[in-house]
């Protein structure tokens, strides 16, 4: 899958106690390290990581039957682990294993070497799209960028399908050497809350780290608000480099609060700034469904911004994006080349058709996503929205009907259908959702994704706009446990096809 190739494995060294010093040195030559023990081979390095609802630690006896010669383990964990264990492999202990994995893999990879800027992004919204816009930023402006996000980890001259939006540590510092290799110049990568609380981004080191937002999304993980944000904020307060850069939005209630919690901030947005807090200001011209004129302003300069996105919404993506090349030593003369950028795919994504319906995609998957997006559509004279959305299963309960209100406030039509079911009922999810859509003119039920994309084109009128909400750029439905090929723009073609009859 990756460029980077592993050393050969060494043999069995000791047994006993080792420090980390010492691992670290034998990591460097070369020593696999695993944190699946079934990947363990004769001689490797196994790390016993946290879990949740299964322990690294329940492993390391099939580590050892597999030829472990080293374990890593948390120094909470010494009284499960006993002697037993260091009379059979070295054993290290560690204050948090998932900190020394990252550690490792940086020892590993030599990602510290590497003369690479790193760029975080986190939020609940607007992370794909905002690592576009500056992915697109670097390249017009002669740097080499490349990218690990939700859609996929690129870099010119290689790209992989991505299978999560924030890959697993020890590929992440594996496909940061690739990039190093490649002469890359910035990694722009997209962080996820999951990530940030589980440290797959242990060891890294980030010179810009963006805040875009914070919204009702994930909390069947978190729990709350509260540790949601906690967990974002790690990316600002646990993850430092000599004079990183935090670019945070001042228009979000989360960004106020996480401005005050940092060090060396850029703000950005397109209402008041927090005072003595340099911001990029933006103001927006004109919104159509041609795009934005968005006016800028930064300590004195003023630029204009005319882009075919639409919405205010990515008008906030385009100043955050302009944040992070102010950090990296842009200007305005920069920026302007954001004229030529044409979108994300899966995000207010257009579906060109043969009937030359009105079609947008879009990845909102969130009730303030929802809102924003439709908001935008609504803005722009269409005579009737209809929203095509769904709800995840095995995920936050609550948010469904929350989602559902943020449809029914907007559409004129509403089609409750299937998103991800997994391995909830689909009936089930709907019914928890439809509470939310009272008050909404015309409601379609229709559990069955493809033919509620059918019954919403067919129930188009010229004038009227599509959105089909959720999935986005995704290639798949998540049925049961398995995952079907599936994506929203062949539903809609084939729906075009049969129209056309």
């Amino acid at each position: 899958m990756f460029l980077f190739s592993s050393s050969p494995r060494l043999a069995k060294e000791r047994t006993g106690l080792m420090n980390f010093a010492q691992l670290a040195k034998l990591v460097r030559k070369g020593l696999p390290v695993h944190t699946d023990s079934r990947n363990v081979k004769e001689g490797d390095c196994f790390v016993a990581m946290p879990g949740t609802t299964v322990r690294g630690i329940d492993f390391i006896p099939m580590a050892l039957y597999n030829g472990a010669s080293c374990i890593v383990a948390a120094e909470a964990d010494r009284d499960v682990i006993g002697p037993e264990v260091e009379d059979k492999a070295a054993v290290c202990y560690v204050p948090d294993t998932a900190d020394a994995l990252g550690e490792l893999a940086a020892e590993a990879f030599g990602t510290n070497d590497i003369q690479m800027k790193t760029v975080g992004i986190t939020g609940t919204n607007g992370k794909t799209t905002t690592s576009y816009i500056v992915e697109h930023l670097l390249s017009a402006s002669g740097l080499i960028p490349g990218v690990l996000g939700t859609v996929s980890y690129r870099w010119p001259g290689f790209s992989v399908d991505a299978k999560l939006t924030t890959p697993d540590c020890w590929a992440i510092h594996e496909l940061m050497a690739n990039m190093g290799q490649a002469d890359v110049d910035a990694v722009v990568m997209e962080v996820s809350s999951h990530a940030l609380e589980q440290k797959r981004v242990a060891g890294i080191d980030f010179d810009v780290a963006v805040f875009t937002n914070l919204t009702q999304d994930h909390l069947d993980y978190h729990g709350s608000m509260e540790r949601y944000f906690e967990s974002k904020a790690k990316l600002f307060t646990e993850y430092p480099a000599e004079g990183k850069c935090c670019v945070i939005n001042h228009d979000d209630h989360y960004g106020r609060r996480l401005l005050g919690m940092c060090e060396n901030v850029v703000g950005y947005g397109l209402g008041e700034p927090v005072q003595d807090i340099p911001s990029l200001c933006g103001r927006i011209k004109e919104s159509t469904v041609k795009g934005l004129v968005l006016e800028c302003s930064w300590k004195g300069k003023s630029w204009e911004i005319r882009s075919p996105l639409v919405g205010e919404h990515n008008a906030l993506n385009l100043l955050a994006a302009q944040a992070v090349g102010i950090c990296l030593g842009l200007g305005c003369k920069d920026f302007r080349k954001l004229d030529e950028f044409k979108g994300v795919p899966g995000r207010l994504e257009r579906v060109e058709n043969e009937l030359n319906l009105d079609i947008f995609i879009d990845y909102a998957h969130t009730p303030d996503a929802l809102m924003n997006v439709q908001k935008t559509l609504k803005a722009l004279d269409f005579s009737r929205l209809i929203t095509v959305f769904g709800c995840g299963g095995d995920r936050d309960r609550t948010k469904r009907p929350l989602m559902a209100e943020a449809v029914a406030r907007f559409a004129d039509v509403a089609v409750l259908t299937s998103d991800n079911p997994r391995t909830e009922d689909p009936e089930a999810i709907m019914r928890d959702a439809e509470p939310g859509l009272e008050g909404c003119p015309h409601v379609i039920r229709e559990a069955d994704r493809t033919e509620g994309i059918r019954k919403a084109i067919l129930e188009m009128r010229d004038g009227d706009v599509l959105l089909i909400a959720g999935k986005g750029h995704e290639s798949y439905q998540e049925i049961g446990t398995e995952r079907i090929d599936y994506h929203d723009s062949r539903a809609v073609m084939a729906a075009i096809a049969e129209a056309k009859q």
